[in-house]
């Protein structure tokens, strides 16, 4: 599922916001798998998964606190999770040439998503039912993290090159 242009509605809106739930807990996931794969201590690398694991298991809960101030039905985990895996989740960790390479697709992966979808609310002129500065505020925090979250990995593959 795609952003689209703009968001029409409350429910939409929830299903997106949904969407970025599950793709934290890829992150999640992924960063807490490549961190039980490390063949050796690297406390940079285990210091920046866990960095990123903490820092989606956070984001999921500030997702979660929008969504439960829309009035809207939940979407079912497992449609937003066949949504999430049909669109994001064509690699695997093993597709990349390491864990770093890896972590810069997820944290650019949820960026690119975050930046999309304040696009997409700015484009609409629909009224939702919670405040759209707060909104947009919230997801422009969450993005802003992304973001760093991809400097982070980069200055790490930099200094390894």
């Amino acid at each position: 599922m795609s952003v689209g242009h703009r968001v029409t509605s409350d429910h939409q809106l929830a299903r997106l916001l949904q969407i970025g739930i599950v793709l934290e807990e890829v992150v999640e996931a992924r960063a807490q798998h490549h961190a039980g794969t490390l063949d050796e201590t690297d406390s940079e690398i285990e210091r920046l998964l866990a960095d990123a694991a903490a820092e989606s298991a956070e984001h999921r809960t500030r997702l979660e606190a929008v969504i439960d101030e829309l009035d809207v039905e939940s979407v079912p985990f497992e449609e937003v999770e066949a949504l999430v895996e049909a669109q994001y989740g064509k690699t695997k960790p093993e597709d990349f040439d390491g864990v770093l390479y890896d972590q810069l697709c997820n944290e650019e992966t949820a960026y690119k998503f975050y930046d999309d979808l304040i696009g997409a609310i700015r484009a609409s002129d629909v009224r939702f039912g919670i405040d759209r500065d707060r909104l947009l505020d919230t997801l422009a925090g969450i993005r802003e993290e992304e973001a760093e979250g991809v400097e982070a990995v980069t200055r790490v593959m930099e200094r390894r090159e």
